[in-house]
């Protein structure tokens, strides 16, 4: 299994536009891809392609969220996507 951890660039974190950004690239592969806000109150995974439970972990700027995939390429997108800056497109 792939993870990597990014910190979320995103200045208002993952609210629903980056979310929608997001979810709608995890819903392009077959493979299931979770995220993990490091250091949250548990560590509860959350479906990479659900706009709701993305915007649901709370991750603010600046915050470490953790992909994990059986899908190397989807790991390196997604967390890609979560780096970037995505109030800026």
């Amino acid at each position: 299994m792939a993870s990597k951890t990014v910190k979320v660039g995103s200045t208002v974190g993952l609210h629903a536009r980056p979310a929608t950004v997001i979810a709608d690239a995890a819903g392009e592969y077959d493979d299931e891809i979770l995220l993990t806000l490091v250091g949250g109150d548990d560590d509860d995974e959350t479906d990479a392609a659900s706009s709701l439970m993305i915007m649901a972990m709370g991750a603010e700027h600046g915050d470490e969220v953790t992909v994990t995939s059986d899908n190397a390429e989807a790991v390196e997108e997604i967390a890609a996507l979560i780096a970037k800056n995505l109030d800026e497109e």
